[in-house]
């Protein structure tokens, strides 16, 4: 590869379709890199060495690799750039001009770092080196060294090859809850596609027999996203996607499993061994945990950059998760993934940086703007938050249990807990489809088993008294109340979550902007309205409150964390706020009452009735 791309040495001009800008709540580094625009400058005095060569010799899916570099003309600008697969240089780029000058870089690194990151002398010796974390992403990686900065890259050396010892092995295994409360379904990635292995999953309650259960396999190409990047420089292929469904679960037990690849030779390749507990049924009375927030994203543990490098906290939030995994049943990560935009290698991080997390419990999410929002693909919104991605890589690297998984709003049910799970980048306005959806779900519950119900979408459709919502004057989304507040109250939702606002709030139980008690935190019998919480800061960068703290916001917290409900017993549930900093509650809530309390009537709950009824 060094000397075919030494033989050319040409001046890269741009792609077709370069990086369009992507709005967001901070400085991207990583998709600031005009990686379109680069230069060839490869110096024989340079050099860039890693090892090991392979990784993953004990069946381990991370490794901490050893960059070592050198350059004749050191500089502040410089930087490693992470590539996989580690032929970057194309021959040719999608969407070529058959007239224009060949080859080009078409792909963007998938993190990067200053050469002097961890080598204050850098400058002076030309000498430097790096300890960068890889994970396995089914194909190999090179390190390239680069002057000029980020937008004016000069290539300068390129490094040796480095692979996983079975780059193709299944990895990142993830649980969600299926459509019926005595299923769980298993997620995974790999490089076997079904001319080369059947993907299955070995499996059963623990301590007894095991069966193996097929899974579907599913993948998506290029031509499925929607706009740049996620169709140019972000573009990495996504691997084989497996899914598969664990049927007539006993309740509340607790079940081991492994997912694996039958091969043509008969052989299998597995995992390591998961375990997990299945559901409690709709109303049973056990203790039941359920972890909620929006808006966490991904970050490296190396220190290295990546594309949307302002959820460095999300780290804390996924420490304080696994710590607290014991005491935790199900967990809600609702919108805002991961912030790829559109530069898909950071999907495959995003998971290994959860998996110990969604390998245990089930990993529900909801849909976000910056998984799904670009123009005229049908979202409700017409921004660039998806970076060309428009929802593919979310609806196929996660499962929910909805209908159609393009159309991204489901119910759940766990024990005591109803959840209805609304898709914000769709139209939820009356008359709509999901508007429908909604009403059934608020309404189907059976409130005697089920008392506990629980609203969540990804944007404020209720309160929140965040500075840009204020400046709408709407304090949420416009026309996010106007059509839902008369369901809520109707059907007597408890707590509506949302992300989009990255901060916390609590509101009082509230119908139409009016709190209808005065209690603050231990409440008793009726609510007589719903309380509105903001979950959003996961990990992404914080959003300012407005000056004015309107009468129906209780809490305000401008820092990172996560809310839990816990079911105690149908008539007892517990709300906490936990901050990720330290894992420690800062908020909390009470809620006690019996059946009659949901039946009895409060403002707009009740049929209206006349004097001849």
């Amino acid at each position: 590869m060094r000397g075919s791309i030494v033989a050319i040495l040409v001046t890269v001009v741009s792609v077709l379709g370069a990086i369009q800008e992507v709005n967001s709540d901070k400085d991207q580094p990583l998709s600031g890199i005009a990686i379109h625009k680069t230069t060839f400058h490869l110096n024989v005095k340079a050099y860039v060495k890693a090892s090991p060569t392979i990784l993953g010799s004990n069946g381990q899916h991370s490794e901490l690799v050893l960059v070592k570099y050198s350059s004749p003309e050191p500089s502040d600008d410089d930087w490693i750039g992470v590539f996989s697969p580690a032929d970057f240089n194309a021959s040719t780029c999608p969407g070529d001009n058959k007239m224009v000058q060949t080859p080009r870089l078409c792909s963007a690194p998938i993190k990067f770092q200053y050469a002097n990151f961890s080598n204050p002398r850098y400058n002076n010796t030309g000498r430097g080196s790096l300890k960068l974390q890889l994970i396995n992403q089914r194909s190999d990686f090179s390190f390239a060294l680069f002057s000029g900065g980020l937008l004016n890259p000069k290539l300068v050396a390129i490094s040796n090859n480095v692979a996983f010892e079975n780059p193709n092995a299944p990895v990142y295994p993830r649980l969600a809850l299926g459509k019926e409360w005595d299923e769980m379904t298993v997620t995974w990635t790999s490089g076997y596609g079904l001319n080369l292995a059947q993907p299955v999953v070995e499996w059963g309650i623990k301590g007894g027999e095991r069966k193996l259960s097929p899974a579907g396999t599913l993948t998506f190409g290029r031509n499925s996203m929607c706009g740049a990047p996620a169709r140019t420089v972000g573009w990495r292929d996504p691997g084989y996607i497996h899914t598969a469904l664990l049927k007539e679960l006993w309740p509340n037990s607790k079940y081991t499993y492994r997912v694996g690849h039958r091969l043509s030779n008969g052989a299998f390749i597995w995992s390591k061994e998961y375990q997990f507990k299945s559901s409690p049924f709709p109303g049973q009375n056990s203790l039941q945990q359920v972890v909620i927030f929006g808006d966490m994203g991904k970050a490296e543990v190396d220190g290295s950059n990546e594309y949307n490098d302002f959820q460095r906290a999300s780290l804390n939030t996924t420490k304080q998760l696994i710590r607290d995994l014991k005491k935790t049943d199900a967990v809600f990560h609702i919108g805002d993934i991961c912030y790829a935009n559109g530069y898909l290698s950071q999907w495959d991080q995003f998971i290994a940086q959860i998996v110990p997390i969604a390998s245990t419990v089930p990993y529900m999410i909801a849909s976000g703007n910056h998984e799904r929002d670009w123009p005229n693909s049908g979202s409700f919104y017409e921004g660039l938050d998806s970076g060309g991605e428009c929802g593919v890589p979310a609806e196929t690297m996660f499962y929910v249990p909805a209908q159609n998984r393009a159309k991204f709003w489901y119910s759940s049910d766990y024990g005591m807990f109803r959840f209805c799970v609304v898709d914000t980048e769709h139209d939820w306005r009356e008359g709509t489809e999901q508007y429908n959806f909604i009403e059934h779900c608020l309404a189907s519950v059976d409130r005697k088993q089920q008392p506990w119900l629980i609203f969540i979408a990804h944007r404020v459709l209720g309160y929140s008294s965040t500075s840009f919502y204020a400046e709408e004057g709407s304090f949420a989304e416009p026309m996010g109340r106007d059509s839902l507040q008369k369901l809520w109250q109707k059907y007597k939702v408890d707590i509506a979550v949302y992300g989009h606002a990255h901060n916390y709030e609590r509101t009082c139980p509230v119908y139409q902007s009016v709190c209808t008690t005065h209690e603050k935190s231990n409440y008793k019998g009726p609510l007589n309205g719903t309380i509105h919480i903001v979950a959003g800061g996961g990990g992404a960068g914080l959003a300012e409150f407005s000056d004015l703290q309107p009468n129906w916001s209780l809490v305000r917290d401008k820092d990172y964390g996560f809310v839990k409900l816990t079911a105690v017993d149908h008539s007892n549930l517990l709300f906490e706020y936990k901050k990720s900093s330290d894992g420690r509650v800062h908020d909390s809530f009470t809620i006690s009452r019996d059946y009659r309390d949901i039946l009895a009537c409060a403002v707009d709950s009740c049929p209206a009735t006349t004097l001849a009824s």
